[in-house]
């Protein structure tokens, strides 16, 4: 690279400027983001990942108790679980559960979120009320839903005061309606937040899309599904998993709350179960192995919603 310098006697010469010393060679620039995200990886590894090498090491335990001595007992833990139907039906009840409760409520949280994103009057209020649900803490939730379905009940009152008293049932008592309530609960405390979340999305989709389909004739059902759903397809995965996680390893506390896995096991969950075996019946080694079969589900679940809608999260 050359300059004009000016010399003593007023005129101009060209002088060449000495050459820029070469970088060198690899150096890359100092990454100083590592050591801020240091605490939050040991807080991650020390809080998540020990509790999960625990649960493999507990499986593998026989526990009768936290004061109780400690033997090994390798896999038979796993075969007292496979052998025990309490296990099965647990099984059975979180099938349904998360085979009702997760595409029920994604579908109307879907629906809803897409009518609160086209801005109807009062959609800042209907948002708000949106959140409602998450705003109440669980055991009022629970008790909401025991005000509904106890048999002096809100249900029962309007069954009588209509004329259909010969419907009205022990709700929470009934085999046959135990889990069904339970379900109930999970899609009502759920989809205000899931609508909330998918209208978010749903607000940045550019305009021009939904009116380009009607200007072809399209109306809003298939422009919901036809254009905006494609649009946020990767979005709605990420919802259903964290749905399909929030209600299997959630329903534990509902469950509680309202039936205690009753009547008989007719509304027991995986996730109770691993509460039930752990503080009630004092078995950790039994409670640990179906907290390990409960992650190996999460698991295949995460990976199955992520293949259905072949989206790299």
């Amino acid at each position: 690279m050359t300059t004009l310098t000016t010399t003593p006697d007023g005129s101009a010469a060209r002088r060449s400027a000495p050459p820029a010393s070469p970088a060198p060679a690899g150096r890359r620039p100092r990454q100083g983001g590592t050591v801020l995200a240091v605490p939050a990886l040991v807080w991650y590894l020390v809080f998540m990942v020990g509790p999960l090498l625990a649960i493999f090491v507990i499986a593998a335990l026989h526990w009768p108790g936290m004061l109780q001595p400690v033997s090994f007992a390798g896999l038979d833990n796993v075969r007292t679980v496979l052998d025990d139907p309490v296990f099965w039906d647990a099984v059975r009840n979180t099938a349904v559960q998360l085979a009702v409760a997760v595409p029920v409520m994604i579908v109307c949280a879907f629906m809803l979120g897409y009518y609160v994103a086209q801005r109807p009057p009062g959609h800042r209020v209907v948002r708000y009320l949106l959140f409602i649900p998450g705003l109440i803490s669980t055991p009022a939730k629970a008790m909401v839903f025991y005000a509904a379905l106890s048999p002096d009940g809100l249900l029962n009152g309007g069954l009588e005061s209509v004329g259909l008293g010969s419907l009205s049932d022990a709700w929470l008592a009934s085999p046959s309606t135990a889990l069904a309530c339970l379900i109930a609960l999970d899609i009502w405390a759920g989809i205000g937040f899931t609508a909330v979340l998918f209208a978010a999305r749903l607000g940045s989709v550019p305009d021009e899309l939904g009116e380009a389909a009607q200007l072809d004739g399209a109306g809003h059902w298939r422009t919901m599904w036809s254009v905006h759903f494609p649009v946020v397809r990767d979005y709605v995965g990420v919802v259903t998993m964290l749905q399909f996680l929030w209600t299997l390893f959630g329903s534990a506390q509902h469950v509680l709350l309202l039936t205690q896995g009753g009547p008989g096991t007719s509304s027991t969950t995986l996730s109770f179960l691993v509460y039930q075996k752990a503080f009630i019946a004092a078995d950790l080694g039994y409670s640990q192995t179906v907290g390990v079969l409960l992650f190996l589900a999460g698991l295949v679940g995460l990976l199955t919603i992520r293949r259905v809608f072949r989206q790299n999260y």
